[in-house]
């Protein structure tokens, strides 16, 4: 049941990848100047709130959480952050095999 979970989110995951990249590739067209969404920006689109509550929440895990790792994360292209998180997913639903 997780494997199936697992691969289910992967591939949504994946989906979701190839439309970030289907919209950056639509965006560089029109702009005719190489443009990426970062996923800081994504996430302000999608859900404002969550990400304004991120730093406070990153910093009571770890002070030095927020400045160097999840800023330099939220600059990474959306479609490659989903990319990796459908890759992994999808790699921990196939592991193993049943006998």
């Amino acid at each position: 049941m997780l494997r199936f979970l697992a691969r289910t989110l992967g591939l949504l995951a994946l989906v979701g990848a190839f439309a970030a990249a289907v919209v950056d590739g639509a965006r560089s067209i029109a702009n005719n100047a190489w443009s990426l969404t970062p996923l800081g920006a994504a996430l302000g689109r999608i859900a404002p709130a969550k990400l304004a509550a991120l730093p406070a929440l990153a910093s009571r895990i770890s002070p030095k959480l927020w400045d160097p790792v999840l800023i330099d994360v939220l600059y990474v292209p959306t479609s490659l952050v989903l990319a990796a998180l459908g890759i992994a997913l999808m790699a921990l639903g196939s592991a193993g095999r049943r006998q």
